[in-house]
Formats: structure tokens, sequence, C-alpha cells
């Protein structure tokens, strides 16, 4: 293993940072804090970590004093919880002039490995590292994270692209002032019903109509099936896609768990209160959804 990681440091070092688009997020570093970088599948958690890499590079920190490791590459399978001091060992003996300096350790997909949690603790309170790790949504949920890294963590959720960065995507300039001639209120519309109709995963901004679709099905089966199935061992699959479909075809509009309850129930398809209840806290914690409960004093009305 100390083989595979001296290699991949080299690696990682050697590469260039690939080209970006600036997102409008911002990690605020605390000392003996890890920064949790969260978000939904392929909204672009990796290439925010890049974005944080170039802005310390652009500070004058040398390449060096970064590492990046992501625990999906291969060649660190298997990987036991013993061989994350094989980390430390094998950095510092490239690098022992950092041992009393300040460096960055970015873990991508950290949460694969068992024991994770300690390692980053230990790390935080006995060396001079700042850790940044980004995970997906199926097992790394902010409360996990809190209870894991005992209140050591900055969570920053991460979006697909916003309408400005969108906008940077396509090389639309923004200057200042919010007023607008005619012509940029023309290209602010056009642009705005592209947006409206590709949505801002990064991924498919280039891609075509049919192809673009294909992509986020996927991402969305994805979601379902491993954010959300597998992890919570859901058995009534038919009932919990009805509940998505009928979501995702009426966005941002009133929706109410017991007369969805009913419309199940005449459909034929078995499902309890309590299992739908459930459903859309898994489909939060996915990020797929945001609940936005109605404003009453009344507990029992907000869960209509």
């Amino acid at each position: 293993m100390k083989m595979i990681l001296d290699h991949l440091i080299d690696d990682f070092h050697e590469r260039p940072l690939p080209d970006l688009i600036p997102r409008d997020q911002f990690i605020s570093r605390v000392p003996r804090k890890a920064n949790v970088v969260i978000g939904m599948r392929r909204s672009g958690k990796t290439w925010f970590c890049y974005q944080q890499m170039k802005e310390l590079l652009a500070q004058g920190i040398e390449r060096e004093r970064l590492l990046y490791l992501n625990f999906e590459d291969e060649r660190l399978l298997p990987f036991a919880a013993a061989d994350f001091q094989h980390i430390l060992e094998t950095y510092y003996r490239k690098f022992p002039g950092f041992k009393t300096r300040q460096c960055y350790l970015f873990l991508d997909e950290v949460q694969r490995i068992q024991g994770w949690d300690k390692f980053v603790r230990r790390v935080l309170d006995t060396e001079q590292l700042s850790v940044c790790i980004t995970g997906s949504s199926s097992k790394l949920l902010s409360t996990e994270i809190a209870t894991a890294l005992r209140g050591r963590s900055l969570i920053t959720e991460i979006f697909p692209f916003s309408f400005r960065e969108f906008l940077g995507f396509n090389k639309v300039e923004l200057k200042g002032t919010p007023r607008f001639g005619s012509k940029m209120r023309a290209t602010l519309q056009h642009m705005m019903g592209i947006y409206s109709e590709t949505g801002g995963f990064p991924e498919v901004q280039s891609l075509d109509d049919e192809l673009r679709r294909q992509v986020l099905r996927n991402y969305l089966d994805v979601v379902i099936l491993r954010d959300i199935v597998e992890r919570h061992a859901i058995s009534n699959v038919t009932a919990l896609r009805t509940l998505i479909r009928h979501i995702m075809s009426a966005p941002a509009t009133r929706f109410s768990v017991n007369k969805f309850y009913n419309t199940l129930k005449s459909q034929g398809t078995p499902c309890t209160k309590n299992n739908l209840y459930n459903y859309l806290d898994h489909l939060t914690d996915a990020f797929l959804v945001y609940q936005a409960p109605l404003h009453s004093r009344s507990v029992k009305a907000r869960q209509v």
C-alpha cells in the first residue's frame, strides 16, 4: 500500500488541475475543524475541491503542500483503517520538512472506508493538516457527520450551477450594475430559457437534448436505488417511485401526505402514512427535494 500511495502522491503533484467554472460557494477554514463538502451526486463536489486547491496555489502555497486522494480509485483497494497511517508516513517521508508546516489534505469519497472518522479526528488533533472531505449523499449526511466528527466539522453544500454560474459557463459576463440595456436583457431572457430546459448539472451542459435526458434519468435512478432504496432497505419501491413522479410533476406546489396516501389507497398501492413521511425525509437527505413546511403554530397543521 505504501508504494501505491507513493505513486498516487506523485501522480497528483504532476497532474495539472483541470480548468473549471468558479462556484459561488466558499469554504471558511477554522483550525482543528474539517471542511465537509456535501451535495447531490454529480453536482460538482470534487471540482469544488479543485477550486479550493487553485485558490491555495494562488495564495502562494506550494503544490507539494496539497495532497488529494480519491478512495474510489481501484488502486487503493482493498484499503483498511490501518492503511490511513500509511498516508501520513508516505507523505512525510517524501516531504519531511512539511511535518511542521501547514499542509492541506483532500479526501474524496473517504466515507467508503471503515474508521475514516477516527483518522480525521486524530489528524485534526495531532498534525498540521487542514482536512477537506467530499462524499456522496448515500453515506455522508450532515447529521451523520456531526455524530462521526463530534462537532469538528464545517459543512458546505454544493448545488448544481446557479443561473449566474450557468452564465459563466456559457461565457456571458455580467457587469457589476443590476441594470441592463435591451441587448443584455434579451440575452438573459434567452439564457434563462435554456437554463430552465437544461438545468444546472455541470456534466450535461454541452450535451444534446436526447443524451442530456438520458444522463439525467441515470442520475435519478442512481439516487433512487443507491441513496434511498439500498441505504434505507426500502421494499415498497412502487410507492416510492409513484411519490417521486408525483412530486416532480408538480414542483413548488402544495403537497399533502394525507391526500397522496388516499390516492395510493384508491390505486390499490399499499403504503402507510408513516412510510410516506419517511420517504419524504429520505428524498430530502438525498438532495432530491427540499421541503418548505406550511407556516402554522400547529404541528398537526404543518404535517398535512
